[in-house]
């Protein structure tokens, strides 16, 4: 295994100041353990031999690039087709039926979604294959598709190669898996070109003052992310998020997240709202 690098107490509160303001994330004293293994094949590659040495190194690095690799090390990135599946229940029996209504009414043929903390593209897959199921034909006259955003560029290589273990598509239905899937191997699958093109990706960081999207979103999902932020630092995204979000459009959050019942949004039901007009 090679030599552990420890840290110390100080050494965890300059580092977990330094995840928390450039990133959101806050490390709980339970969270020391799990940084200090995370980052100890790193440390090997780049000889480093403390943790003040590394911060050193993070901090020095007008490139940021070091501070990109330290997220893509610490940020837990694990997730399947159909997670919390209520969710795209709602998005393809409600959500999207009731936006291509009121799309219709406009004479617009613009749906804009985002899946911001997108991991590695289950998630905006999945959307852009139910939005092909429920528009069926006529997908390809709509300006259609998903903007799907991570912090982590590890992950964000992972999406747009769009291959996954079969484990990760237990909970698909058959018949998305013979659709818009083909089978590589007996353990892989890889997600179809015409589905791929569908979403683009990005690195974003949610951290950002301002969202600097030209037009607003009709359906955010952001799920399993602001788990990690304290309530100032959620509250302040959420209201970013309300920013770029139009009046009526849908907000889906993790199962396991909260948010505080903010005047802009009506509560619709656990982990889901909807902006107010």
């Amino acid at each position: 295994m090679g030599f552990l690098v420890e840290i110390t107490d100080s050494e965890f509160e300059k580092m977990r100041k330094l995840i928390y303001d450039q990133f959101g994330i806050k490390l709980t004293e339970q969270k020391k353990t799990l940084l200090v293994s995370r980052l100890q094949k790193l440390f090997r590659t780049r000889r480093i031999t403390s943790f003040s040495e590394y911060y050193d190194f993070v901090t020095s690095d007008k490139s940021r690039t070091s501070l990109t690799e330290l997220v893509n090390y610490i940020s837990t990135n694990h997730t399947f087709f159909y997670r919390e599946h209520d969710h795209f229940d709602f998005f393809s029996q409600y959500a999207l039926p009731e936006l291509i209504q009121k799309l219709n009414t406009r004479r617009s043929k613009d749906i804009r979604v985002w899946s911001a903390g997108c991991s590695s593209g289950e998630e905006p897959y999945l959307l852009v294959m139910l939005m092909m199921e429920f528009l069926g034909r006529d997908y390809g006259s709509w300006d259609a598709g998903v903007l799907a955003t991570d912090i982590s560029m590890k992950v964000l290589e992972i999406a747009q190669k769009g291959i996954y273990d079969k484990e990760r598509l237990d909970l698909l239905p058959d018949m998305y898996k013979k659709k818009y899937f083909n089978r590589l191997d007996q353990d892989r699958y890889e997600v179809k070109q015409e589905v791929k093109k569908e979403v683009t990706f990005g690195r974003f960081n949610l951290m950002n003052e301002t969202y600097p999207f030209k037009k607003h979103f009709h359906i955010i999902f952001c799920r399993n992310v602001m788990i990690y932020f304290d309530e100032v630092t959620r509250e302040k995204v959420v209201n970013r998020f309300c920013n770029v979000l139009e009046p009526g459009g849908y907000f889906f959050i993790g199962h396991s997240e909260t948010i505080r019942r903010f005047s802009q949004f009506e509560y619709i039901k656990p982990a889901l709202y909807k902006r107010k007009y």
